[in-house]
């Protein structure tokens, strides 16, 4: 039974939210404090002698900003919210779990652990800048914005690393201790994702906006997700980083990204990461296909 929760997780945890979306969607609040304790625990397990920047970090994290502006700026005259998904969909953080897919597939999962960190400060930064310029709103100004978008998102990703830092430098016993809990990110990554898939929901079932534009907002995500990949291999294979540099780049945190759409843009916006969740699962699993019977005997 578990090994199957473990290989169906994906779909198991999106059903329970779509079945549970009448309860689930009260339970929103729990999102960013989850999304700590998920980071915390990834930060927990990093050897942080391992994690040493390296150029194809820095080319990385270019692309990300630069891919999310101008991502923003070549859609927002045709439609502001497929604007806002795609920026969001390019600007949101490589996913906790990457570094798990990139061991399996073969590649370097320090190089991967590295990138996580980095892109995580890289969008404690530019979001509070970015997101009040984008989505207006009249009750406060751009500085009032930056300062509430700065206070809410800058300790969610960057404080956990400071306290995992902390709890290895001097209680190191209780830090291997969090460190040996192999299974408590999965559990809180399932409960999250059930908690998501209730925050999609709410705009598809309550926005009375055309269904024509969900679907446009979806396909544009499936665009984002093959793009990015494919740049991220193209690049990291450049240092021999091929698997490490697709996954940074192509393996959101989907989580985070719908919570932030869902926040601080226009909340049919989230359609976008939600529909990302699916399309860079659905990559995953083709690679991790290939893998094995790459593998297998005879092949």
């Amino acid at each position: 039974m578990w090994r199957f929760l473990k290989n169906w997780a994906l779909p198991v945890a999106m059903l329970v939210g779509a079945i549970g979306y009448p309860v689930l969607i009260h339970l929103s609040f729990l999102t960013p404090y989850l999304l700590f304790v998920m980071l915390f625990v990834t930060f927990c397990k990093m050897s942080f002698s391992e994690l040493k920047p390296k150029p194809l970090h820095g080319w990385l994290l270019l692309i990300q900003v630069a891919g999310a502006i101008g991502g923003y700026f070549l859609l927002y005259r045709m439609n502001k919210i497929v604007a806002e998904a795609v920026m969001v969909c390019i600007l949101c953080p490589t996913a906790t779990a990457a570094a798990v897919i990139t061991s399996k597939l073969g590649g370097n999962a320090a190089t991967l652990t590295t990138y996580t960190l980095l892109s995580n400060i890289m969008a404690a930064l530019i979001v509070p800048v970015l997101f009040p310029l984008v989505e207006y709103h009249p009750d406060m100004d751009f500085w009032q914005s930056f300062g509430l978008i700065l206070s809410r998102v800058f300790p969610l990703l960057i404080l956990p690393f400071l306290v995992a830092f902390a709890l290895k430098a001097w209680m190191p016993r209780w830090h291997q201790r969090i460190a040996d809990l192999q299974d408590l990110a999965f559990y809180l990554w399932a409960f999250s994702l059930s908690i998501v898939t209730a925050q999609t929901l709410s705009p598809l079932l309550n926005d009375p906006t055309d269904g024509k534009i969900k679907v446009v907002i979806a396909l544009a995500a499936l665009g984002c997700c093959v793009v990015q990949f494919f740049i991220g291999k193209n690049l990291g294979e450049v240092w021999g980083e091929r698997i490490s540099g697709g996954q940074a780049l192509g393996q959101k945190n989907t989580i985070l990204a719908i919570w932030m759409a869902h926040a601080y843009l226009q909340p049919l916006s989230a359609v976008g990461p939600g529909a990302y969740v699916l399309w860079q699962n659905l990559i995953n699993s083709w690679q991790l296909w290939k893998k094995r019977r790459r593998e297998l005997p005879g092949k």
